[in-house]
């Protein structure tokens, strides 16, 4: 059963700006995160299309971002398919168990200039 839908877009510029500065990277994302992207010849459109669908999570379960969640307890990785899923950490995980959420769907899409997810979440019935 369908509980939430978030959609998030983002100026890759802007995500651009925040990555050069000191410490960002790391607060935002993942080790492994940071790796991916960093290898990709664009690295700022795959950091703002992460951003982006750790944005839309928030919006799909309710709670926004508002400091109340590590951002790099909802982790952006590519299966061996190269699809995009998400992997729930700390307070995040145990927020989702404890609301019984059974599954979640994202779809990443950034352009030069603008990067977005979808973000669809499932809960048990």
């Amino acid at each position: 059963m369908i509980a939430g839908i978030g959609i998030d877009l983002i100026e890759v510029e802007r995500v651009a700006g925040k990555i050069a500065k000191p410490g960002f990277k790391e607060l935002a994302f993942t080790p492994a995160e940071i790796a991916y992207c960093e290898k990709t010849p664009n690295a700022a459109e795959g950091f703002a299309a992460r951003f982006a669908a750790k944005e839309a999570f928030f919006k799909a379960i309710g709670t926004g971002w508002m400091g109340h969640f590590n951002l790099r307890d909802v982790e952006i990785r590519n299966n061996a398919a190269g699809s995009p899923e998400i992997h729930l950490h700390g307070k995040v995980k145990d927020w989702a168990a404890e609301h019984r959420l059974a599954r979640i769907l994202v779809s990443l899409t950034h352009l030069k200039t603008v990067a977005g997810a979808v973000v669809v979440v499932e809960k048990e019935p």
